[in-house]
């Protein structure tokens, strides 16, 4: 199992997760063409894509989402909720599955355990992916660490974890109160610390990889990402990744 990001950040965010012959794109928030681009980039052609899977409503998650799949006949998994506040853009799609928050599902290789999580969306769901032998946790929009979220991640090999903000930059930035109040409470954005908190609380023995994202580029920095999430882990920085929004993340894969 591997995995890899074309891209993480407010302009546009996409996870690709394969097992064996199964490739499973998560969100798609980049237009059709620039999908296209980033995808070759890792060696992936659109028509070998089994289907993909929506966390929730934002465009910088979903926008890309319908003209992919009408494209390459693709099907879309995505809550009830997320499917209702986003219905406009999806009517007419054939292969649209809709999706319990707490109830997981298989695609191919691979099986999709949702997450409810606090964000201001209808139905946000993050997951866990898994192959039977491997657990990949992507955590890309939270506004809050909860013992749920938590104990669902807890003993992955691999995680995903957004690191949207210093809440120093944000507090000192130049963004308008309400939009500083929106990112930083309780249904907006993690912060480094928050991000670090989560992985000092989870089980973490099996980490293989772990990758900030999400990042925000006024209120953020890779290094102070790095340096907080490896606080948690007592590593060096260099060995936490980083998904960024021009040049995404290159394939990781996990090795027994």
């Amino acid at each position: 199992m591997r995995f890899a990001c074309l891209g993480s950040g407010s302009e546009g965010n996409a996870v690709i997760v394969e097992a064996g012959p199964t490739r499973v794109l998560v969100d798609c928030g980049f237009p059709l063409r620039e999908t296209i681009f980033r995808l070759a980039r890792l060696g992936i052609e659109p028509e070998s894509l089994d289907g993909i899977v929506v966390t929730h409503e934002h465009a910088d998650h979903v926008s890309g989402v319908p003209p992919l799949a009408a494209r390459f006949d693709l099907p879309v998994w995505l809550t009830f909720g997320t499917l209702a506040a986003s219905f406009e853009r999806f009517e007419g799609l054939w292969g649209l599955n809709a999706i319990d928050s707490h109830e997981g599902f298989a695609i191919g290789a691979l099986r999709f355990e949702p997450i409810a999580v606090p964000h201001d969306a209808r139905e946000p769901v993050q997951f866990v992916c898994t192959d039977g032998a491997w657990r990949l946790g992507i955590l890309t929009d939270l506004g809050m660490p909860t013992p749920y979220v938590e104990m669902r991640v807890s003993g992955c090999h691999g995680l995903l974890l957004e690191c949207n903000h210093d809440a120093d930059l944000l507090a000192s930035g130049d963004y308008p109160h309400s939009l500083k109040q929106r990112i930083a409470g309780r249904y907006g954005h993690l912060d480094n610390g928050s991000a670090a908190a989560i992985l000092s609380r989870i089980e973490r023995a099996r980490l293989q990889h772990v990758v900030a994202a999400h990042l925000s580029r006024d209120n953020n920095r890779p290094d102070l990402a790095r340096a907080a999430l490896a606080s948690a882990l007592d590593c060096a920085p260099e060995w936490i990744g980083v998904a960024d929004q021009s040049d995404g993340l290159e394939w990781r894969a996990f090795v027994a």
